[in-house]
């Protein structure tokens, strides 16, 4: 059994918030009071299993994903290898790269396959999965700094607005200053797309190529030397990001947004917005009609 877990309801009494190791999850669900006790209950029950399912594969988890590459065993593992397994053959990228996606969307499920509600978010760490019934939508607040956790250290620099009728239901941020590495330059990537799994892959590679190769201004290291398990093993990894030229921004920006045009093309994402240094890029302005305008001061919205 396992005895690590913690699982609580935040002060509100409305979100609950499980922890164990490195998975950290806040977890909200609406509808009859209870429907939304049996969805707390399932997910706890199947959350205290996820880490360990995870840990008896993690050998293969943190290696690159390939197309020749074997099909992991556990129904989360098998989520993150689906969700990089486009990126493989174009550049190097574990099933790490969407780990906090696939656990958000394991727990949304057997909290949606337990219980009728209609709404549900699972957030781990900014990497969100979301439910929604007919009629339903959530109004998404977006992290200028994925490395401030308290909504009093940070700033929110817009919203958007998701409805039952878009296909999104998955959102995640991505950037050097976020709880994993980065090889690019990006304070924060943030993907709307299909799913929790898709999004959390694809605003890796997006934040990964927001990058000036070069810059004297840009201090890397191996990332083995920062966390001696990471499955980026001796690639360098950012640690740091002085001040830049608007050229410099534009250029780096550039860089990311030619990516996250194709990756939209493909139908990997919706939408993604690419801050550095302030300055905002957007691709997919639909789905991101109100960033630029309307700065939000409700923090009410879930938070990517």
């Amino acid at each position: 059994m396992n005895h690590r877990a913690q699982i609580r309801f935040l002060p509100d009494g409305n979100r609950l918030h499980m922890q164990d190791g490195p998975i950290d999850l806040i977890v909200e669900a609406f509808g009859a009071v209870s429907e939304v006790k049996a969805a707390f209950r399932a997910a706890a029950m199947r959350f205290v299993e996820v880490l360990d399912e995870l840990c008896g594969e993690l050998a293969f988890l943190r290696r690159s994903a390939s197309n020749g590459s074997r099909l992991p065993s556990g129904v989360v593992a098998r989520r993150m290898f689906a969700a990089v397994q486009p990126y493989a053959p174009m550049t190097f990228i574990t099933p790490m790269a969407a780990v906090a996606g696939a656990v958000a969307e394991e727990i949304l499920a057997v909290m949606t396959s337990n219980a009728n509600l209609s709404r549900a978010y699972v957030n781990d760490g900014g990497d969100i999965a979301l439910h929604l019934s007919a009629g339903e939508r959530f109004v998404v607040g977006m992290v200028e700094r994925p490395d401030r956790t308290s909504l009093s250290g940070t700033t929110l620099f817009g919203t958007t607005t998701i409805d039952f009728s878009d296909s999104i239901r998955g959102i995640a941020t991505s950037g050097w200053r976020g709880r994993s590495f980065s090889f690019g330059i990006a304070d924060a990537v943030t993907v709307l797309a299909d799913t929790a799994a898709m999004a959390d892959a694809a605003a890796t590679v997006i934040a990964n190529a927001v990058d000036l190769q070069g810059h004297p201004n840009i201090l890397r290291t191996p990332a083995c030397e920062l966390e001696t398990d990471s499955d980026l093993g001796t690639r360098l990894v950012t640690c740091s990001v002085g001040e830049l030229t608007a050229d410099d921004v534009s250029r780096a920006l550039g860089n990311g947004v030619e990516v996250a045009k194709s990756l939209r093309d493909l139908k990997l994402i919706r939408a993604a917005a690419l801050d550095l240094q302030g300055t905002i890029q957007v691709v997919g302005g639909d789905c991101f009609s109100r960033l630029a305008d309307n700065p939000v001061a409700d923090r009410s919205a879930v938070h990517a």
